[in-house]
């Protein structure tokens, strides 16, 4: 009987699988042979493959208008890609070349957005959601790059104080905004309401005494977010209805609002049983949307969608070098990889997220239940996010092999370089790994280059102010 990782693998899950395959007993992603990149630039290391990103732009766009079509819908689909989730100039600029709008959350968002234009990257046609707290910093520049000739700028109030604010910063501009509304929680959330957007109780009157014939705004949007994503529950659907309900209420005293925006994103594959159903959950928001507004006797919106996660999540990866295996008593066994899982996955240390975990070789030895652990000195530097006691599987090794296990963590793309604070100062001052940038010409052939070196300890000290 055969007892390798790969036969444990391929009977729990199916392998190969999408992006993810073999070649010689080493993995690959997407047919990046992963063994020659670390001959290559060595652990740890981080890199995005770009080409990913347009592929899942390219997937949503098509259900969503594949969606319109089947259900005879009148309004347009418009893909907004959330920047908060990876600032990156070469992942933004991948996503400008599918053609997305952008929102921002910010006030230095807005800088971004500058720059951008300078770099002849966005048009002042672009349309721009401004989604966040809205400080004075922010409302100026905001009102500042409209004042520039950005003719679609829509800004999403957070809270009912920033009309006034808003209208204050504005003078004599007239300025499309659109409302969030505040949605009530999961059941098993920390609170009830969430702190963002306007009560929905209260979000019709709000329009109704402040928004209605007001000569200096023109509302132009719904903003409906829910935190843990689009899925099929009864909660989402229960909070979608509730948001369709405002959305008709407030179409019918307003010829200027067009748009219901749907924040929060798809989810994105965190393990190889990953499963879901994208193109029936696009046709039920897109079915249940029209049948709302036909009910209701009004046209149906233009529908954005704000993704950040799903955009870039799964183009990334993290690999690392296994340096040696302790067993610390007669029943758990740690292999400590040459980084801090705290430093470069925060994510699965502060909110026990999910990612895919795989070995880059020694896929033909026998699978070990293990415990995966950094090299800093803090308790809770290990991969707590599985569901096995804290442990994974992975294949055996011994300390003495030649080669080393190297194990990669995939579609880590989202938001980990910037909880964890690119550069800068690290737990331990273990340093950022040296990050990497994959691509393909137009030929279909490989292209890499280190974007960034692995930190070097002169760069730690001049930030701490040792350098005088």
């Amino acid at each position: 009987m055969k007892n390798t990782y790969f036969d444990l693998i391929d009977q729990t899950y199916y392998f190969p699988q999408e992006g993810f395959d073999l070649n010689n007993g080493n993995l690959t992603f997407h047919g990046i042979p992963l063994k020659h990149l670390i001959e290559k630039y060595g652990t740890p290391f981080r890199f995005i493959y770009l080409p990913k990103i347009g592929d899942q732009i390219k997937k949503a766009r098509n259900l969503f208008n594949r969606a319109i079509k089947k259900n005879n819908y009148k309004g347009t689909y418009n893909y907004c890609y959330c920047t908060k989730c990876n600032h990156f100039s070469h992942v933004v600029s991948e996503a400008l070349k599918h053609n997305v709008h952008l929102e921002t959350s910010s006030s230095f968002d807005i800088d971004l957005i500058l720059n951008l234009f300078r770099e002849k990257k966005i048009d002042k046609k672009r349309t721009i959601i401004c989604n966040g707290y809205k400080t004075n910093d922010y409302l100026n520049k905001i009102v500042s790059i409209q004042e520039m000739g950005f003719s679609n700028i829509i800004v999403v109030l957070d809270s009912k104080s920033e009309l006034d604010r808003l209208i204050t910063a504005a003078g004599k501009n007239i300025i499309k905004i659109g409302i969030r509304m505040a949605i009530n929680e999961e059941p098993q959330s920390s609170y009830y309401t969430s702190r963002l957007g306007i009560r929905q109780n209260e979000l019709v009157q709000f329009f109704r005494e402040n928004i209605k014939g007001n000569e200096h705004v023109e509302l132009k949007m719904l903003h409906f977010f829910v935190d843990s994503g689009i899925k099929d529950s009864l909660y989402y659907w229960g909070e979608f209805q509730k948001a369709l309900n405002i959305y008709t209420s407030l179409k019918k005293e307003s010829k200027s609002l067009d748009s219901f925006n749907l924040g929060g994103g798809f989810p994105i594959r965190n393990n190889l049983g990953f499963s879901y159903d994208y193109e029936y959950m696009i046709n039920e928001i897109v079915k249940n949307i029209k049948d709302a507004c036909d009910n209701e006797k009004v046209t149906e919106p233009n529908i954005y969608t704000e993704f950040g996660k799903y955009t870039v999540g799964e183009s990334g990866a993290i690999i690392f070098e296994v340096l040696e295996q302790k067993h610390q008593n007669d029943t758990e066994t740690w292999y400590i990889i040459n980084n801090s899982l705290m430093n470069t996955i925060p994510d699965a240390w502060s909110i026990h997220e999910k990612f895919i975990l795989l070995p880059i070789n020694k896929w033909f030895n026998e699978p070990a239940r293990i415990n995966l652990g950094g090299i800093s000195c803090d308790h809770s530097d290990y991969y707590n996010s599985e569901d096995l006691n804290q442990e994974v599987m992975l294949p055996s090794y011994s300390n003495d092999d030649k080669e080393p296990l190297y194990v990669g963590f995939f579609h880590t793309g989202a938001y980990q370089d910037a909880i964890s604070g690119y550069g800068g100062i690290k737990h331990c001052l273990i340093p950022s790994p040296k990050h990497v940038i994959i691509d393909r010409d137009e030929k279909g052939n490989i292209i890499d280059y280190v974007y960034r070196n692995e930190q070097s300890a002169e760069e730690m000290f001049k930030i701490l102010g040792y350098d005088k």
